[in-house]
């Protein structure tokens, strides 16, 4: 029996929705190019069952004609793409022409936005980490904040593309979003302006001679040529000489682009396995390796993570773990481990599908689990004890004014705040201080192991 006209444009449609076109492994922007066909597990028919695809045109058929409201037939085939692929696992999803461009705008390192890279964590839409110096940063948004509204719509059961679409927007306007956070006895209420979000991924900073922090937000493109850029200047900053110690920080790193962590880890080793992935699929069984040359020439590292350092800043933790490279410091990281791949689709649009798992160079899958740091160290509020028990006369009830204006007074608390900021970063954050004495201590056994 022939098949009807419709049946025929379905069955078209799904092959060409199933055709994996280029792919990229992807993860929260994780994207390396793989080979563009995907093979079948063997034994398993590339045919969908007629019968089934005339359920799908029988339903079609009947909301297009019998629903309430008038529905177009390509705004019901899209909704019912994204209904399938959401219903896969949190990071797969059907991504149309103008959320797939938003999507290479964000690896490329400039977009429009509040500068916050979010996910589905326990069905909720989660923040996975502000990023640095961005209107989310600056705002408050924290690392796993649960946001409930999005200018005041409920985000249950909203798809994350729709999420992300609501929160990017023209610059200048203003977003509200409702937050839960840990802690908080009742949601939190921001006010927000978008803006282009022109993210430089990479800072660093000379802590004390001889001991380097590099600074990595997220992982682009650009991004470790940005670091090589950091270690050399850290060294000119240094007198000419060689680091003898490196704080590498990888808090709220939401993640990017997986080639960019994987060359990170092999500037630090000279050898080993530096991650591999395990799939269904041929394509998706990848692993990758150090070449010879460590930047550092064996001096020790220290890595900061936290519950806002996900995907390729795990690979780049958990690969230098396992290697016995460096220690980890801070607290257990996301546990994003799963490999998207980007599948081009004939509409413009794409598809993001996940497609494997990836592993440390010990086995271990950082799915759901995280990495663990070596040493857990809490982000605390520090403030000197004398500050927080000494009494002065202005502590008195009553006492007296020293007689200068509030103007003065006004301008020396100005310059207080001013001192406030200029503060060593090493001083105003907890961890880091932590990981600094870590590293002096590694620097002194590393020299007297070599004597």
């Amino acid at each position: 029996m022939p098949n009807t006209p419709r049946e025929t444009i379905m069955t078209t449609w799904i092959r060409k929705a199933t055709t994996l076109g280029i792919a990229a492994f992807f993860g929260f922007a994780i994207a390396i190019t793989i080979n563009a066909m995907a093979e079948r597990p063997t034994g398993e028919s590339s045919e969908v069952p007629l019968e089934l695809l005339q359920t799908y045109s029988d339903v079609l058929d009947r909301v297009r004609s019998d629903y309430v409201d008038d529905i177009s037939e390509s705004e019901l085939i899209e909704n019912s793409i994204r209904g399938m692929i959401s219903s896969l696992d949190p990071h797969s999803g059907y991504l149309d022409a103008e959320e797939f461009k938003s999507l290479r705008e964000s690896t490329s390192g400039e977009f429009g936005g509040l500068g916050i890279q979010v996910g589905i964590k326990d069905s909720v839409l989660t923040v996975i980490a502000p990023i640095d110096d961005t209107p989310a940063k600056r705002a408050g948004l924290e690392a796993n904040d649960k946001i409930i509204r999005i200018d005041g719509e409920l985000t249950q059961d909203m798809e994350l593309e729709s999420a992300v679409k609501k929160m990017r927007g023209k610059p200048g306007t203003d977003i509200e979003l409702t937050i839960a956070r840990e802690g908080e006895s009742e949601p939190l209420e921001f006010t927000i302006t978008r803006a282009i979000i022109k993210t430089e991924s990479v800072r660093h900073e000379l802590l004390e001679p001889n001991m380097g922090y590099i600074r990595v937000s997220q992982f682009q493109s650009r991004t470790v040529e940005q670091m090589l850029d950091a270690l050399d200047a850290l060294v000119e900053e240094n007198d000419e000489e060689a680091l003898k110690g490196l704080v590498l920080d990888l808090r709220n790193n939401p993640g990017g682009v997986l080639q960019g962590s994987v060359e990170m880890v092999d500037a630090f080793l000279d050898s080993g396995r530096i991650v591999y992935t395990k799939g269904r699929i041929a394509d998706a069984k990848m692993s990758f390796d150090a070449t010879a040359g460590d930047r550092l020439e064996g001096a020790p590292i220290v890595v900061l993570v936290n519950g806002g350092s996900a995907s390729a800043s795990e690979i780049v933790a958990g690969a230098l773990q396992d290697s016995n490279r460096a220690i980890v410091v801070g607290e257990k990281t996301f546990g994003k481990g799963s490999v998207q791949s980007i599948m081009p689709l004939s509409d413009g649009g794409a598809l993001r599908l996940t497609t494997a798992r990836y592993y440390t160079p010990d086995g271990r899958s950082i799915q759901a689990e995280g990495i663990e740091p070596d040493v857990t160290v809490h982000q605390l509020k520090v403030s000197s004890i004398e500050d927080a028990f000494s009494i002065s006369e202005a502590n008195l009830s009553g006492h007296l004014s020293n007689g200068q204006s509030d103007v003065f007074r006004s301008v020396s608390e100005s310059d207080a705040d001013k001192d406030e900021d200029q503060e060593p970063l090493v001083l105003r954050d907890y961890q880091l201080y932590e990981a600094l004495n870590l590293l002096k201590g590694m620097v002194i056994v590393s020299r007297n192991t070599q004597r």
